[in-house]
């Protein structure tokens, strides 16, 4: 079978190039490096069922879209948009053209394939959310204008265009909303808590805490979403959204003291100011995924051990 992954040098996109690579398949890879690595696609352009195109899926023209379409894609696994609380400012325009003109550009793609396509959303369209846990229907608490909107509004519109895709053209065309999830290849660059607080460990500082720690997460281990993206392109129905992250809440300070434990490294935990826009908890209601067959079966003590470890592609 024949793949396109947007977005293939980032965390989640290099660990999904590596399975289906595994299955046997043919993976071609995009991705302009804004906020992936060069790193990630190393060990991957050894397999020479791999190819990868260093393309900004915004500024795709006519002839870069049909050389893409001329491969025939059975499926597309479209991840990539510029990413992390650093970026909300510096990196906003990039957001929203990956998300407006990037996904229409791949939707396009799609419907020359007449493949199966999933973009991956953000727990992110649910805002400051007041509604616990939250369903796919559940429309959100969204600031428009606020500082995290360009990635916000970004995705709720991106969705917005796969929805119009698959209601106009039939597409075949699903989405999924990714909670919080962490693994090998993370990028350490990234700002969010489970890299961050790896990055420090390693470093020798002291773990650093927004506000009081009370703060709560849900926790991922990147082979458990792969699982549930490929469930849902290939079993899920089209024009859905399923919900993909972790089942379990846990606060902030609570991690830490459980990274510490795990990593068996002593650390000082430090607490700073917590930013204005950071969001008190997300939960997802996960009953449409599971309806598939999807659970997770990675603990997060289990995930934090093998994500400590030297980067290593993780297996389904």
């Amino acid at each position: 079978m024949k793949v396109l992954i947007t977005g293939a040098a980032g965390f989640i996109g290099s660990n999904l190039a590596d399975f289906l690579l595994g299955e046997g398949h043919f993976v071609v890879g995009i991705d302009n490096f804004i906020t992936g690595s060069p790193r990630n696609i190393e060990r991957l352009k050894k397999n020479p069922r791999f190819n990868f195109f260093n393309f900004d899926v915004a500024l795709l023209n006519e002839d870069d879209k049909k050389q893409l379409g001329d491969f025939q894609f059975q499926e597309i696994y479209h991840l990539a948009c510029p990413t992390g609380v650093p970026n909300l400012t510096t990196l906003s325009e990039e957001m929203l053209l990956a998300n407006s003109y990037g996904v229409k550009n791949i939707l396009d793609i799609a419907l020359a394939c007449r493949s199966k396509i999933i973009v991956t959303s953000s727990s992110e369209v649910y805002g400051d959310p007041k509604v616990f846990p939250q369903r796919e229907d559940y429309t959100g608490n969204v600031n428009p204008v606020g500082l995290r909107s360009p990635y916000e509004e970004g995705k709720r519109f991106a969705e917005s265009l796969f929805v119009m895709y698959y209601r106009k053209y039939n597409l075949d065309a699903r989405i999924v909303r990714v909670f919080n999830t962490y693994g090998p290849y993370m990028s350490e660059k990234d700002e969010r808590v489970v890299p961050r607080f790896i990055k420090q460990l390693s470093g020798g500082e002291p773990l650093t805490i927004h506000g009081d720690g009370t703060q709560k997460r849900t926790f991922c281990y990147i082979s458990d979403l792969m699982r549930g993206l490929m469930l849902a392109l290939r079993q899920g129905t089209r024009g859905e959204v399923y919900n993909i992250g972790g089942s379990e809440e846990l606060t902030v300070l609570d991690l830490a003291r459980l990274l510490i434990g795990v990593s068996g490294v002593p650390s000082k935990i430090n607490f700073v100011p917590r930013p204005a826009h950071d969001h008190q908890a997300r939960r997802p209601d996960l009953s449409k995924i599971a309806s598939l067959g999807w659970s997770q079966k990675i603990s997060l003590e289990e995930g934090l051990s093998l994500t400590l470890r030297e980067p290593q592609s993780a297996k389904i």
